[in-house]
C-alpha cells in the first residue's frame, strides 16, 4: 500500500478510472454481442458509436476500432441481400 499521501490519491484514482474503463468494456461486449447475433441496421449502428467512442478515449486501439466496425459493416451488406431465394418449379407449367 502506498504510504506518501499523493500515491493514496493517485491510488483512489486509478480504481475510479479502471472501475469506469471496465463499465465501457462489458458495454463494448454486450452491445457487439447483440450486433452479431441480429443484424439490425439499429444495433449495428449502436456499436458503431460504441467502438468510436471507445477509440476516441484510447481504451480501444483505433486499428481494433476499425477492424470491428469493418466486421460489422459486413453484417449490414449481407442485411441488404436478400436471404430466401424464391422456389423454382422442377415440372412444366400446367396454365394453357
Amino acid at each position: 500500500m502506498p504510504v506518501i499521501k499523493s500515491a493514496k490519491k493517485k491510488l483512489r484514482a486509478d480504481k475510479k478510472r479502471e472501475k469506469n474503463n471496465n463499465k465501457w468494456r462489458d458495454l463494448l461486449k454486450k452491445v457487439l454481442k447483440t450486433a452479431r447475433k441480429t443484424h439490425t441496421r439499429e444495433n449495428i449502428s449502436k456499436a458503431t458509436k460504441i467502438i468510436d467512442k471507445l477509440a476516441k478515449k484510447n481504451l480501444i486501439h483505433k486499428n481494433k476500432a476499425a477492424r470491428l466496425k469493418s466486421g460489422l459493416s459486413k453484417f449490414i451488406k449481407g442485411a441488404a441481400k436478400p436471404t430466401a431465394k424464391p422456389a423454382k418449379s422442377k415440372g412444366k407449367s400446367k396454365a394453357k
